[in-house]
């Protein structure tokens, strides 16, 4: 499963798979066909193969933007926590949808009061140019290239680096949270979605 999705005996890529630990997950816990990982940094790729097995994992050292596979190769595309890392994320959604019918979303979560202000003072942040995007302009961007959102959720309270006394805390009043729709949308890590060509 991935975000509610069932990708057992489907061919699936993973744009951005850094060095291939949630992609080898990945497969273990939904069991596809097969998975591509595709990540810029050759480094990070030639690392992935280590860890997989007999795994049927490929990985590519290639950009989001332009993939060498045809139209409709796979059946899902998995983006979790890159487009805010690309100058251009808006063409890293048009290349998933053009190779899968499905796409996967997951993104630190732009209304996220805390994060905005980590973005400003943090000079990892700054140095990175990280910054977040807010769920309704990811969902026009997805309208924009024809798709339509087919389900969405805010999830996760505990900030990245936070103290262990802290995270217990936060992370006992955590499924309170994600279920309570305004608290949910300003106060969750994460902004995760499905959507699906029109």
């Amino acid at each position: 499963m991935l975000a509610g999705v069932n990708i057992r005996d489907k061919r699936v890529i993973d744009i951005g798979c850094g060095d291939g630990t949630f992609t080898i997950e990945l497969f273990d816990r939904g069991q596809p066909k097969n998975i591509s990982g595709i990540d810029p940094s050759a480094k990070a790729v030639k690392m992935a193969p280590r860890t997989k097995g007999e795994r049927p994992i490929e990985f590519v050292a290639k950009g989001a933007y332009e993939l060498p596979w045809s139209a409709d190769s796979f059946d899902i595309a998995c983006i979790r926590g890159v487009l805010h890392h690309l100058e251009r994320p808006i063409d890293a959604l048009r290349e998933a949808f053009r190779l899968a019918p499905l796409i996967v979303v997951v993104e630190p979560n732009g209304y996220n009061l805390g994060l905005r202000i980590l973005e400003k003072i943090s000079p990892y942040h700054i140095e990175h140019r990280e910054r977040s995007y807010a769920a309704a302009r990811l969902n026009r961007w997805v309208a924009r290239l024809g798709g339509v959102i087919t389900s969405r959720q805010w999830i996760g309270l505990v900030p990245m680096f936070c103290p262990d006394w802290c995270a217990r805390g936060l992370k006992s009043v955590e499924p309170i949270i994600e279920r309570v729709p305004v608290l949910n949308r300003f106060c969750c890590a994460q902004y995760v979605f499905t959507a699906c060509r029109r």
